[in-house]
């Protein structure tokens, strides 16, 4: 892949582009939020590594600049914030995906591996769509109608994995294991719950219900026309 690091800690880039470089990638670096914007608007990368504190444009303002202009390169936040709230920040700047500080390198390259084959998805499977409801996973952007819907991290990864498998039953431990990650039931009703709020979010205001609670079995988003 073709990967550009806006990283000013000159040490740390260094470490990463050789690390990179290494790994079979193709890196270039910039040093500052301005050099950064430039590079990744004219240089068509596959993925952006983004520092969020950064000197002359902080990393999410490039993010978010790179959105406006319709540029939807992924990007990868590092950043030593790393509280949820700072998290949610980063991906509501249009980041998609977040990374702490500190971090390790094998974790890092695994994330932008991810994002890179993301990216070579055809259009088909970056967008998902039930009836009115689209979900694009490379912005994160959920529609509905031509709508924006405002969904938390959490409740955007249910409504993704639900659609992925529209017209499916999907159990509670289907949910429990891929959006959770947990390989037990915590015997909470933390499903219901992040359910009742997708449900509020995605069906108000709209006529037609899409998302299903099959009794006994757990839910199936499904549009009948």
């Amino acid at each position: 892949m073709k990967i550009l690091i806006i990283e000013d800690d000159l040490d740390a880039a260094s470490y990463l582009v050789k690390a990179f470089r290494e790994a079979g990638h193709t890196i270039d670096h910039a040093s500052d939020g301005e050099a950064g914007l430039f590079m990744a608007a004219e240089n068509g990368y596959d993925v952006l590594i983004v520092d969020r504190m950064l000197p002359r444009r902080d990393g999410l303002s490039v993010i978010s600049e790179l959105r406006r202009r319709n540029i939807n390169t992924p990007a990868l936040i590092l950043s030593a914030l790393g509280q949820v709230d700072d998290r949610v920040t980063g991906l509501r700047a249009g980041g998609d995906d977040y990374l702490p500080k500190p971090y390790s390198f094998t974790e890092l390259l695994a994330r932008v591996e991810v994002l890179g084959r993301r990216r070579a998805l055809p259009e088909q499977d970056m967008i998902y769509r039930v009836g009115d409801l689209e979900l694009d996973r490379l912005s994160h952007e959920v529609r509905r109608a031509g709508k924006e819907i405002v969904l938390q991290p959490r409740e955007y990864r249910l409504l993704e994995y639900l659609m992925k498998n529209a017209g499916q039953v999907v159990t509670r431990t289907m949910l429990l294991e891929n959006v959770w990650d947990y390989h037990f039931d915590p015997q909470t009703n933390v499903i219901d719950v992040h359910v009742s709020r997708l449900r509020g979010k995605i069906e108000k205001d709209f006529e037609k219900s899409l998302l299903k609670t099959i009794r006994g079995a757990g839910y199936m988003i499904k549009d009948e026309a």
